[in-house]
């Protein structure tokens, strides 16, 4: 382990942000160490902050899981409109699962170049952007449906690449199909919770063989703080606004970044 106590902190609190605003985490845990010149902390270090990241979605939607899984009634409204939510999580799983299995090598290398980075934050924020301002949204979570759940999960195979944003892609793409902003926003929460445990269970044998510290503790607790609050606090914010500051955020850290490179070539 090449950081210490503070940057395992920092690190946590970026990771738990990112990864449920549509910024893009992995991005920002690429550049992070660049742009504030620490080490990179490694994989098994990326997978202790993903498992934060699942304590807090797990946390936050606790009792939609037993729904989802028909253990308990008395779930909110919007999940009691759509019977067949399982169904449509596993088959919207499948497309980033394929993704991740196909390009890791890529995803862990090329894929992490800080332009690369740069270009995609401007690319689908933008399409971000689009959505929000010229999708429909006049559909609920109640109406999600097979195609949904196919365009959206193809969409989420994207996110492979730094810079994506695993959230934004599949709420950019759950606009695009008509739902309205924070029924973009659950479903897109709902489909991390499989793939963040996905990542954390392939890569766990990493994590073992470092074994348990004091570092990876702290990056986890500050992961799922700052992932819990990101989760409220965003269903909250597109409910009274829309998504379409956050296009401005990712034009801002790309123009940041591609300054940077060249500033150091």
């Amino acid at each position: 382990m090449n950081i210490d106590g503070s940057q395992a902190v920092l690190l946590g609190i970026i990771q738990g942000l990112s990864e449920f605003l549509p910024i893009s985490s992995s991005g920002h845990l690429v550049l992070a160490p660049w742009l504030f010149g620490f080490s990179d902390p490694g994989l098994a270090f990326d997978v202790a902050l993903h498992m934060g990241t699942l304590v807090a979605v797990v946390l936050f939607f606790w009792r939609d899981w037993l729904n989802v899984f028909h253990i308990r009634r008395d779930m909110p409204e919007y999940s009691l409109e759509n019977p067949h939510m399982l169904l449509l999580l596993v088959v919207a799983t499948i497309p980033g699962i394929l993704a991740g299995v196909m390009l890791e090598k890529e995803a862990e290398t090329i894929f992490r170049h800080p332009l690369i980075v740069a270009s995609t934050l401007v690319v689908f924020g933008g399409l971000l952007f689009f959505a929000d301002r010229f999708g429909r949204q006049h559909r609920s979570f109640g109406t999600l449906s097979m195609r949904d759940a196919l365009v959206i999960g193809c969409s989420q195979a994207l996110a492979i690449v730094p810079g994506v944003s695993r959230s934004g892609i599949t709420i950019t793409a759950a606009l695009f199909r008509g739902l309205d902003r924070v029924s973009a926003a659950r479903f897109s929460f709902l489909l991390s919770t499989p793939i963040i445990f996905g990542a954390a269970v392939s890569h766990a044998s990493d994590f073992v063989a470092i074994g348990w510290n004091p570092i990876f503790f702290a990056g986890i607790v500050s992961s799922a703080a700052s992932g819990y609050l990101a989760i409220a606090g965003l269903l909250r914010f597109v409910g009274r606004v829309s998504y379409r500051v956050f296009f401005w955020y990712r034009l801002g850290l790309s123009l940041l970044i591609t300054i940077f490179f060249f500033s150091e070539v």
